[in-house]
């Protein structure tokens, strides 16, 4: 059985924000409220997900912290 690595939370997130929005890295991350650098860390796969971060990820995207939290696990 092949056992394959999970992805990082941040193509999650990348395609959570960018897929379906006229989003950029700079505007997503002024509404939820954090530097883009921060972003652009996480979407890039060198930073995770914080428990902060995942709150803000839900609240924007209508999923559960928990959810957010379990991807970084998983990772």
């Amino acid at each position: 059985m092949m056992m394959h690595k999970p992805l990082h939370p941040g193509i999650i997130v990348k395609d959570a924000l960018f897929t379906e929005t006229d989003l950029t890295v700079t505007s997503a991350a002024e509404k939820l409220g954090v530097d883009r650098t921060t972003l652009s860390r996480i979407l890039n796969g060198h930073m995770g997900i914080s428990p902060e971060m995942a709150l803000r990820l839900s609240l924007f995207l209508g999923t559960s912290p928990e959810m957010w939290m379990n991807i970084q696990r998983d990772y």
